[in-house]
């Protein structure tokens, strides 16, 4: 009986910690569809974002920023919470017109990066598919 109670509280200790890792270690959906919950009247397109193999490439730090109490901008440092973009780009924040809205903030940080890559990454169709 003793040998069934050790093994049990192993087992339980051991999938604590890998519970433990695995939430530590969560670095968000694979692939998302982001669109502006703000701006739904000009239906504008969703773009496919392939998460995960962005992660590959890059550090959450090289996408991801927050803002600090007085509404200034500040690097991600692993482990913060990450907010939606909309939280700030959302028109109602006192920044630079191109990046007020959550479109404009979005197309400045990754059309940005995807031109270094080439012209042709940069294109539309590359985050916003056709449909079909």
């Amino acid at each position: 009986m003793k040998k069934i109670l050790a093994c049990c509280a192993a087992l339980a200790l051991m999938g604590m910690v890998s519970f433990g890792v695995a939430t530590a270690s969560d670095k968000g959906p694979a692939d998302m569809t982001l669109e502006s919950t703000i701006d739904k009247a000009k239906k504008a397109k969703p773009s496919i974002f392939p998460h995960a193999k962005h992660q590959e490439n890059l550090k959450c730090s090289d996408c991801h920023h927050v803002k600090d109490d007085a509404g200034k901008q500040v690097a991600y440092v692993d482990g913060q919470k990450i907010e939606k973009c909309e939280s700030c780009h959302n028109k109602g924040e006192t920044m630079p017109k191109k990046l007020a809205t959550y479109k404009g903030a979005a197309h400045a940080q990754c059309k940005t990066c995807h031109a270094k890559k080439s012209k042709d990454h940069a294109k539309c169709g590359v985050c916003h598919p056709k449909k079909g």
